[in-house]
């Protein structure tokens, strides 16, 4: 385990302490950070280490939303429904990825892309199932008041951050994120010397998606109520991308302090550009990629740089 990796670890472990200093705004800021770290984490396994410009974040997000919000609805546990859609955005997500990620760049991009649609469309026709465009009344899983409530789900999305973190790293270290270093340097050589690439890009398309999966879960049993309009909004598709490119794409603490320094952002623009928010928002993610290409991450690279030159 390396410096980073340590670091990372340091930077969740204090992120569990907010509910000693604040109350139930900061425990809401804090859940959304960590859903935020959540996406950028299991975004970076595709899109950082394999180099596959994933846009398929809402379609899981959403897809896991509801697979929980039903199960709980027909008596399941919190746990029990989250273990469930764990695993079955692990499978779905690999089987589709079999399939997608035989397309690359653009390409790959727009079939990712199009996965929103297609899982909204299906919710959105189920009605029985889902509730359709009115949306799905989703039972109360603690029921001990506001404060309670916030609490229990913000350690319920801080401990998924925390496993989401644990696997993540888990993967940069060993040969399935060695495999997907190859693939995104030359996919073609990585082929020839044997590299079964359709298999790793399988796994680290699932592994991307179960998280996010559960994190819907999780969001859904929050929040009492999900209709697809919500969960299915496709900017949850863009926000992890923006999260990697200003923290540092590929590195696992950077994503982390991307999505924290995004999520801060958009909580100070909001308060004070209410009107125009969203366009202020864009002005300064533009402004911070300029001078800072290569995300936060780059920022200890370029003061070692500044002190060889000045030795």
């Amino acid at each position: 385990m390396t410096r980073a990796h340590l670091a990372l670890l340091v930077l969740i472990a204090v992120v569990a302490s907010l509910p000693l200093f604040g109350g139930a705004y900061a425990l809401r800021v804090g859940t959304m950070a960590c859903m935020y770290a959540i996406f950028a984490l299991s975004w970076n396994v595709v899109g950082g280490f394999a180099g596959y410009p994933s846009f398929a974040t809402a379609a899981f997000f959403g897809l896991g939303a509801y697979a929980t919000g039903i199960l709980l609805s027909k008596g399941v546990s919190l746990s029990v429904a989250l273990a469930g859609t764990l695993m079955a955005s692990f499978l779905l997500a690999a089987a589709l990825g079999a399939v997608l990620l035989r397309l690359r760049g653009h390409y790959f991009a727009i079939a990712s892309l199009s996965l929103v649609e297609v899982f909204r469309e299906l919710v959105n026709n189920a009605t029985d199932l889902t509730g359709g465009g009115m949306g799905l009344n989703i039972p109360l899983a603690s029921g001990s008041g506001i404060l309670a409530d916030a609490t229990f789900f913000f350690y319920a999305m801080w401990g998924l951050l925390v496993l989401t973190a644990l696997v993540v790293i888990a993967v940069s270290v060993s040969k399935l994120g060695f495999g997907l270093n190859c693939i995104r340097q030359n996919e073609t050589a990585a082929n020839m010397v044997g590299l079964n690439a359709t298999l790793y890009k399988s796994i680290a398309f699932g592994l991307s998606a179960c998280f996010v999966g559960s994190a819907g879960g999780i969001y859904a049993a929050w929040v009492h109520y999900i209709d697809p309009s919500d969960v299915f909004d496709i900017l949850y598709s863009v926000k992890p991308i923006v999260m990697a490119l200003v923290g540092g794409l590929g590195s696992p603490l950077g994503v982390v302090c991307g999505a924290f320094l995004y999520l801060g952002l958009e909580e100070v623009v909001w308060r004070n550009y209410i009107q125009i928010h969203s366009g202020v928002l864009g002005v300064l993610i533009i402004i911070l990629l300029l001078f800072l290409p290569h995300g936060l991450i780059s920022l200890r690279w370029a003061m070692f740089w500044r002190k060889v030159k000045h030795v």
